[in-house]
Formats: C-alpha cells, sequence, structure tokens
C-alpha cells in the first residue's frame, strides 16, 4: 500500500499533541502554528497518520518548515520513507507557490540525514532556537 500526502486539517491537531507528548515535546499551541493548525502536511499510509509538519510562509521567497513529528505507535520499516514524502511534497508545494528556499531546524539525527539525502545543506554547528513570548 502507498503513502497519501495530504493537507492538516483542524481535527488532526489532538492527534499530533499526543505525539508531542509521547516524544517529550512541549505540545506547540495552536495559535503558534500556521493556520491555527492546519497550515502543513500530512502523510498516511492506509489511514493511518504517520508524519506531519507545518509550512510558514514569510514575506519573502524563504518558507520555514518546522515542528516535524511522526506517529510513535507506527512500527513499519517504512517511516523514513514517509519523512522523505513528507519533505518531498512540502518542497513540491512550496515550489508550486513560487518560493525559491525552505529552512528549518531539528536536533534528531535522522531527521537532519533524511534532509541531507534530499539535498538539503546542513549546519554542522549547532545552533539554538530563542524565542521570547510577548
Amino acid at each position: 500500500m502507498k503513502f497519501n500526502a495530504r493537507k492538516l486539517i483542524d481535527k488532526d491537531y489532538n492527534c499530533l499533541v499526543s505525539w508531542w507528548k509521547w516524544w517529550r515535546w512541549t505540545p506547540v499551541p495552536k495559535n503558534f502554528l500556521p493556520d491555527n493548525g492546519t497550515g502543513g502536511i500530512m502523510i498516511e499510509k492506509e489511514n493511518t497518520p504517520v508524519v506531519a509538519g507545518f509550512i510558514y510562509h514569510t514575506n519573502s521567497d524563504v518558507v520555514i518548515i518546522e515542528w516535524i513529528i511522526s506517529n510513535p505507535d507506527y512500527k513499519n520499516k517504512d517511516r523514513k520513507q514517509a519523512v522523505e514524502l513528507l519533505l518531498n511534497t512540502i518542497e513540491a508545494v512550496c515550489k508550486d507557490q513560487g518560493k525559491k528556499c525552505m529552512f528549518s531546524i531539528g536536533r534528531s539525527k535522522h531527521l537532519i540525514n533524511t534532509h541531507k539525502k534530499l539535498g538539503w545543506v546542513v549546519d554542522e554547528k549547532p545552533s539554538y532556537e530563542i524565542v521570547k513570548t510577548i
């Protein structure tokens, strides 16, 4: 069976919150996400959500890809293919919108290696996410 890529919908948010909690991330508030939690892509297989990520649009030719998260209960060996499909789908969506560059931040070695495989440039020096709620 093949993977299916689709736009995130409102009811996906609770699923993503459970994934973030399982992976020991603080769940991202809906109002911190693009389009109030629907501005991204979900990859599914046989109606099972596998991996998702968000696309932040800017007022430039750059988009920011963030909060890539996978289903901890999905045990199939093709999870890596699902992540690759997610990134390739996001790239296709962004190209269709005329965007010229994608930017992301990550620390997962598996995800970083997938980005490298797909032609992303990865800075080898660590950096930090800096956030201030105002």
